[in-house]
């Protein structure tokens, strides 16, 4: 899951890097581990900046002085599969054809085959572990086959459908072509969200953005927005003409991923015709009647405190629903970030304790109901519950905006193996067991679904509660994704006891594995810092 951004201002002597900025501010949220920009000038040279970090750690004002053009994109990573490579920073850059440079956000799932085409048919090297960097080459592939010196729009529409038939999974893309324009495009079931607004200047011209969410573009006046479709794209030209819009494949079942709606996405946003803040107002509203059904007369409810902080709005409507005290028992440390996202078991644990602290007051003596989004490995909401229970709570009960998470997720959301989900082959009772609570309750996957229900969006992508994936069958890549983190947990482990990669991997078996400091092909922008 990541950020992306594309700006296209209709003055073109002036900067974007700045706007870029702020968007990617209001998209921190979507990926913490790096951040990039690249910009495009009137002469078509680009300019880019990225490397590990927040962006507000990346993006330096040295730096930004450098990111000239009136056009450009931006990418905020959120890592799969453990890979936090600089290397694999975004957006990623190709020189031929033209000059182009994307930014991905969702996960491709057909990486093997992908490689080996660009390897064995185009002849185009990889560089990286990224599957975004070969969605990029593939689409340079494709525009390489017109053999001209120039393309147009109907050119990189056709190019984007030859992509689109070879690549699967979920993405929603930004990308630039040196001197010519901004590309939006998203997968065939929409898994992953981009908009696209525009916004009229004083002087009657036009400025364009493509994002991850509304609520970036509401914040820099585009007021006038809409959801790019399944399987669409859009080019928005840096000449200053309308934008064009192209249906470049056949819609399949739209089906966004429901985990947008659950964890993601703030709630500001509205992804989709779909209000994320009203959807988890409804899912407060249908864990409230689980809630009654579950538990018994005997089993009662002083006080409900919410996980904080994406679970607030469902916690705050179903202490409403239930006629139940809501609380604010647990003050979070908002410099620590999500802590599923980190790799390492104990690095977790050690984190929820500097990211929480919980107030004894509201715990004391009290039947606590604790609501969060949704439950992954268990190991933040075991320090949870004990965190409660050594507060002085008497009874500790869980409840959880998702149903069991048993599988894993393969578009973009890097969970865990299916075998760390504290939800694989265990029914409510063991979770509750596990995590130290006297009670888990669980929303019911058809209530969730109803939550986030629209007029135009009736089905989404719930595979890592049913193991059904919109794309199909995916048991090579889920596979190979496993083989790959076990390794990468080895080999840290071994380098964490000063020991040789060889003593832990059969060689005939190995992987392409990343140093933990790559020598990298781009440019962290380190200038006059």
């Amino acid at each position: 899951m990541c950020g992306i951004l594309g700006v296209v201002v209709a003055d073109q002597r002036k900067n974007v890097a700045a706007e870029l900025f702020e968007g990617a501010m209001f998209l921190q949220h979507r990926g913490q581990d790096a951040a990039g920009i690249v910009t495009c000038g009137s002469g078509g040279r680009f300019y880019q900046c990225k490397g590990n970090g927040m962006a507000r750690d990346v993006f330096t004002q040295s730096r930004m002085n450098n990111l000239v053009g009136n056009m450009g994109i931006c990418h905020l990573r959120y890592p799969t599969a453990g890979s936090s490579a600089g290397s694999e920073a975004q957006p990623f850059y190709v020189n031929s054809p033209y000059g182009i440079t994307l930014s991905h956000n969702g996960n491709l799932v057909n990486s093997i085959e992908l490689k080996q085409h660009l390897d064995e048919v185009v002849h185009r090297h990889i560089n990286t572990d990224s599957d975004s960097e070969l969605l990029i080459n593939i689409f340079a592939a494709e525009l390489d086959k017109f053999n001209k010196s120039r393309v147009n729009n109907a050119d990189v529409f056709s190019a984007l459908t030859g992509t689109m038939n070879m690549i699967r999974g979920a993405y929603a893309c930004v990308a630039m072509l040196a001197g010519y324009g901004i590309i939006g495009f998203r997968d065939p079931n929409g898994i992953r969200p981009l908009l696209f607004g525009e916004r009229v200047n004083s002087d009657g011209k036009k400025d364009y953005m493509l994002a991850s969410e509304s609520v970036v573009l509401k914040a820099h006046g585009f007021h006038k927005f809409r959801d790019i479709h399944p399987g669409e794209a859009v080019i928005i030209r840096k000449d200053g003409l309308e934008p064009e819009f192209k249906q470049v494949v056949e819609p399949k079942t739209f089906s966004p991923d429901i985990f947008e709606y659950v964890y993601f996405a703030r709630p500001d946003s509205v992804l989709d015709g779909v209000s994320v803040y009203r959807s988890r107002i409804e899912m407060g509203i249908k864990l409230a009647a689980k809630i009654q059904q579950t538990l018994s007369k005997e089993e009662t409810i002083d006080v409900i405190i919410p996980v904080p902080d994406t679970a607030r709005t469902s916690a705050f409507q179903c202490a409403v629903s239930l006629n139940v005290p809501y609380r604010e028992g647990f003050i979070k440390n908002r410099y620590i970030g999500r802590t599923f996202i980190m790799p390492d078991q104990q690095e977790r644990r050690s984190s929820v304790r500097r990211k929480l602290n919980a107030m004894e007051s509201e715990f004391q003596n009290k039947n606590v109901l604790l609501v969060d989004d949704s439950i992954v490995r268990g190991t933040t909401s075991k320090e949870i519950v004990a965190m409660a229970r050594e507060a002085g709570a008497k009874k500790v009960y869980f409840a959880s905006c998702a149903p069991p998470i048993r599988f894993n997720h393969i578009y973009g959301i890097d969970l865990a193996d299916t075998k760390a989900l504290v939800g694989f082959n265990r029914d409510e009772d063991e979770i509750a067991s596990v995590i130290g609570a006297d009670k888990v309750i669980y929303q019911d996957l058809a209530d969730l679904v109803d939550c986030c229900k629209s007029a135009t969006i009736n089905d989404f992508e719930v595979g890592v509660f049913t193991g059904q994936y919109i794309t199909g069958v995916e048991d090579n890549y889920l596979q190979e994704l496993e083989k790959i983190r076990a390794q990468n947990q080895r080999i840290k482990d071994q380098r964490s006891r000063g020991l040789s990669i060889d003593a832990c991997i059969d060689q005939d078996d190995l992987i392409d594995v990343k140093a933990e400091v790559d020598i990298s092909m781009y440019n962290r922008g380190d200038y006059n810092d």
